[in-house]
């Protein structure tokens, strides 16, 4: 991230329907100059003027989405509207940014609002301080796949009309928030490619308390992601964007509970986001063994009998029936097949997490023996297969990820390490 240069104050990018929350916007703007930051005001809104002038006119952003704010009016609806709006807004945020007009972007509004706020969301680079203040914070109406792995969210608790002091309040400290992260120390520059990894929590999945020690020795900085919904969805999307040198993606059960219908989704396109963008891949099927749900509400329909295994009180698992494995086996086989990038599947025969030893609730020889079974039938010509005789969590797996790593970078497929010399004459 770089924030605002020193001496400074940095500038933030309102977007709002100044026709419908001209109060509310004029409030936030004085919220952030009482921060000690300048405000822009963008009007995204379609239904007439405000109490006051924005800087960027809503004429101004439909012309960016190459129509006359009328065409936008007549085009259809206030859905298709706003939709053509969230076009203009997201090109017009995506250039003043890189031209560097402002430092950090606010969003506010309800359903319309926060639809139009993904998108200009989406739109700008990872590090670009970006809070949407909205009223369906958190919801489930929110798809996953929307949200970018940066993107700061607060409920915007009694906005939906008007000013009154929980309006205030909301409004005031998102003020504060998003010109706080523009303040931000800036992180040092490291030259060290980075490899992302994802797993299950360190319980379940523990082989990167062994893998970290290694990947650094050979120059490589690792990220590790949570594959608790929204952990899967920020490494996609950071995998999407190109950000990785290399992925180790040993922690699968998103793709399970997502075609399971669980609440603990990543989104419908786990597993592409590498493959699409040409990334270097190592998988395995960590954790597909499980479907994950809410600790604090009953277990998935049709799973009477299964054994369940309660992590907290937030989230709980239960046995996967060898059926959905056989699916998940399918489904990880196709999307490995799309891949445009080298690609490598390793199979540990002993144990895909750390329950599903002998003894522990997990464990189910004849369920990894169906997944492995139409994991090999399935898997394309094009997808490199390893079988490993260890289990996931063993010092067998994590030299058989190695072995594969260390070849790619001979052969050139993933980019050489920095050392720590050179990294310290960059941080210096």
């Amino acid at each position: 991230m770089n924030p605002a240069p020193a001496g400074r104050a940095p500038v933030i990018l309102l977007i709002g329907t100044v026709d419908t929350k001209s109060e509310e916007i004029a409030f936030l703007r004085e919220s952030v100059e009482h921060c000690g930051a300048r405000a822009l005001v963008m009007d995204v809104g379609v239904l007439g003027r405000g109490g006051f002038t924005p800087d960027i006119l809503n004429s101004d952003v439909a012309a960016a989405a190459g129509m006359t704010l009328r065409q936008v009016m007549d085009s259809g609806d206030e859905n298709t509207s706003m939709r053509l709006m969230a076009r203009g807004a997201s090109l017009l945020a995506t250039q003043w940014q890189m031209e560097g007009r402002f430092d950090g972007v606010l969003i506010l509004g309800g359903t319309m609002g926060t639809d139009l706020a993904l998108d200009v969301a989406n739109a700008l680079p990872l590090g670009c301080p970006k809070l949407v203040l909205s009223t369906i914070a958190y919801s489930p109406l929110i798809p996953p796949e929307r949200i970018p792995a940066d993107l700061i969210m607060q409920l915007w608790a009694g906005g939906l009309y008007g000013l009154n002091r929980l309006c205030k309040s909301a409004l005031g400290q998102a003020a504060g928030a998003v010109v706080g992260a523009c303040r931000a120390c800036p992180v040092a520059p490291d030259p060290r490619p980075v490899v992302g990894m994802t797993s299950l929590g360190s319980s379940a999945l523990t082989y990167m308390k062994r893998l970290k020690p290694e990947l650094e020795a050979r120059g490589y900085e690792l990220a590790v992601f949570h594959t608790t919904g929204m952990g899967g969805r920020a490494f996609e999307d950071l995998a999407r964007r190109g950000y990785f040198a290399c992925v180790m993606d040993f922690s699968l059960q998103e793709v399970v509970n997502h075609l399971a219908d669980s609440c603990v989704s990543a989104g419908g396109d786990r597993l592409l986001g590498a493959g699409s963008a040409g990334i270097p891949q190592i998988v395995a099927p960590g954790a597909t063994d499980m479907v994950d749900f809410a600790a604090w509400t009953r277990r998935p329909d049709g799973y009477a009998g299964r054994p369940v295994h309660e992590h907290n009180r937030l989230l709980a698992s239960v046995g996967a029936k060898h059926d959905l494995r056989r699916r998940v086996a399918r489904t990880v086989a196709e999307r490995l097949a799309q891949a445009s990038g080298p690609t490598c599947l390793l199979l540990p025969a002993r144990g895909i997490e750390e329950w599903d030893r002998p003894g522990e609730p997990m464990h189910d020889p004849a369920g990894l023996a169906a997944f492995m079974e139409e994991m090999v039938g399935a898997v394309s010509p094009g997808t490199s297969v390893r079988c490993v005789d260890a289990h996931i969590n063993d010092e067998a797996f994590v030299r058989a990820v190695l072995d594969v790593f260390d070849t790619w970078v001979r052969e050139g497929r993933v980019a050489p390490g920095v050392l720590a010399a050179a990294t310290a004459e960059v941080t210096a």
